[in-house]
């Protein structure tokens, strides 16, 4: 886009003392009258963009109107290139190079790319997942529905909704929008989601209701009051879950107290710990784990 070229020039012109038009044809990947005509319309709005001419000329801003490259901090631009790279491990590459390039287009650079703050939003299938990111991107943008296998504990269904954002919460990606089957808004997880296809229907966004914008609202988990004891060499296991206020040190272990909804999720998950926990309330758990114990110790027999 026009626009974006403008703000790329501007940005390098701000970070060289000056640059050839050639040059800049070649970083744009346009030629040099489309170049001219785009200084053309910097000059237009106000930008005093200067040519000079000769061995050593180039293009420049007028000096002594130079704009301040601290707008923003050394910080803040640190916190802008961390986030940057996190999404650059999902995200198309090329396009979070090209952003990254804005940042360090001079050898006066505010801050070196060299950020050291690493964030991985990927996962071990992470082409698959770029690849639906991507997708979901381009229906969202194009106002497209979206159709897909979904996996989940009741089975697995076909679906089809209108995607609305992707979302990041809770160390996974997920898809929003109005799920047509349902006829109701639906967060579904991109691990959980395979065999997707853009749809040429197009749809009308409708407007979020207040009680379904709170995308934490999907994971609040306050249904089934799990209360047990733990063994205290399981601290850091439920302190990595759940964080320090989640349990008591007693003399028996730790006793843990914590609100969910899914009864499934809570029986693997304490599955997981083997005889390293006890149940004690509420008592249909506490079942189902001596139910699961006895088939284990059926399939091994």
């Amino acid at each position: 886009m026009k626009l974006d070229r403008l703000l790329g020039i501007l940005t390098t012109l701000l970070q060289n003392d000056r640059i050839t038009a050639p040059e800049l044809a070649e970083k744009f990947e346009v030629n040099r009258r489309t170049i001219g005509r785009d200084i053309d319309t910097l000059c237009q709005a106000g930008i005093p963009v200067v040519t000079h001419q000769g061995v050593g000329g180039g293009i420049s801003i007028a000096e002594g109107f130079k704009l301040d490259k601290n707008i923003l901090t050394r910080d803040e631009l640190s916190g802008i290139i961390a986030a940057l790279k996190g999404i650059g491990s999902v995200w198309e590459q090329s396009q979070i190079e090209r952003t990254l390039d804005k940042f360090h287009a001079g050898t006066d650079a505010v801050v070196a790319l060299s950020e050291p703050v690493i964030i991985d939003l990927a996962s071990h299938y992470k082409g698959q997942l770029t690849g639906k990111i991507e997708l979901i991107k381009r229906a969202v943008l194009e106002r497209r529905l979206i159709e897909f296998d979904y996996f989940y504990e009741k089975g697995e269904s076909h679906r089809s909704i209108e995607p609305h954002h992707i979302i990041f919460q809770w160390a996974a990606w997920y898809v929003f929008g109005f799920c047509l089957e349902r006829q109701d808004w639906r967060m579904f997880k991109l691990t959980r989601l395979w065999n997707i296809t853009l749809c040429d229907d197009t749809y009308t966004p409708r407007e979020i209701p207040p009680e379904k914008r709170d995308f934490n609202a999907q994971f609040i988990e306050d249904n089934i009051k799990l209360v047990a004891f733990f063994d205290p060499s399981e601290k850091y296991q439920l302190m990595e879950a759940y964080g320090p206020d989640c349990f008591i040190e007693t003399g028996d272990g730790l006793l843990f107290e914590m609100g969910f909804t899914n009864l499934n999720y809570v029986i693997s998950w304490l599955l997981g710990f083997g005889g390293r926990v006890q149940v004690i309330e509420p008592p249909e758990i506490a079942e189902a784990l001596q139910a699961a114990a006895k088939d284990i110790l059926e399939r091994y027999k």
